[in-house]
């Protein structure tokens, strides 16, 4: 009884139960389930609840960088705007909207992550996909509105809200395109999948670039013959094993029949 006892207390402490694993797959479980909830309901109730916890998550971004900062206060003091010329101004505006306290910082953070989250929430929705072109008209509406809040547009506040928000959103679709390309994993040959799958099997996977080279494609596996293989430049040994094995093989063999 008291075995059965240590027993049950050496599984409750065991090593393989690494709590921080179980409250990630918690997490990932509470996660998963609230993206397929928020998928099941309305467009203007999705984009308000995206957009809401999305500038949440900016706001705490924001405020914990604002703290940086000294002490809340901007180290670009507004000197009398007669001292100033429009140019000048609209600098010192845009240098105490990036340079701000944790308030300032929250705010601009929180406008600038809630409005593109809520855009391409929409997007998505409407054009039933997420390209570069829904990624730019949300990092345009994210720019304009943050030069709009913090209120580095300057004298002309449209005009500079216009330049503000292309500017994200060249910034933008270049990044998305960059990460596109290399987040792609690179599109299988369909003529060599067979072919790939056979020098897998028999461990000759490095001569998969001499198949290619000598245009020896799925097509051409029953056909093949020691003098082809070695046209490819592939060793007698491995060209012994290729050919064993489509001998072998009864879908290739009974092509090579015919």
């Amino acid at each position: 009884m008291e075995q059965g006892k240590q027993g049950v207390m050496v599984a409750k402490f065991s090593p393989n139960q690494n709590p921080i694993e179980q409250l990630q797959v918690r997490y990932k479980e509470l996660e998963t389930g609230f993206r397929a909830w928020l998928a099941k309901q309305s467009l203007p109730v999705e984009a308000a609840i995206v957009t809401v916890t999305s500038a949440a998550q900016g706001a705490a971004i924001g405020a914990f960088m604002g703290t940086l900062t000294n002490d809340g206060g901007s180290p670009f003091p507004t000197p009398p705007q007669a001292n100033l010329n429009p140019q000048a101004m609209a600098s010192l505006k845009q240098a105490q909207a990036l340079s701000g306290g944790p308030f300032v910082q929250a705010r601009n953070f929180a406008v600038m992550t809630g409005v593109n989250a809520g855009i391409s929430c929409v997007m998505k929705r409407l054009r039933g996909k997420e390209d570069v072109q829904s990624s730019m008209v949300a990092a345009f509406g994210s720019g304009a509105m943050f030069s709009l809040v913090s209120g580095m547009g300057g004298p002309n506040q449209i005009a500079n809200a216009a330049t503000s928000g292309l500017f994200f959103a060249l910034v933008q679709g270049g990044l998305f395109q960059l990460g596109q390309k290399f987040s792609q994993p690179p599109v299988e040959d369909t003529y060599y999948s067979k072919t790939r799958s056979m020098l897998s099997n028999l461990g000759l996977q490095n001569y998969e670039k001499n198949f290619k080279k000598g245009l020896l494609s799925d097509t051409t596996l029953p056909l093949l013959t020691d003098s082809a293989l070695r046209d490819v430049k592939i060793p007698p040994g491995p060209r012994l094993l290729i050919l064993d094995h489509i001998k072998r093989d009864p879908e290739l063999k009974g092509k090579r029949g015919k």
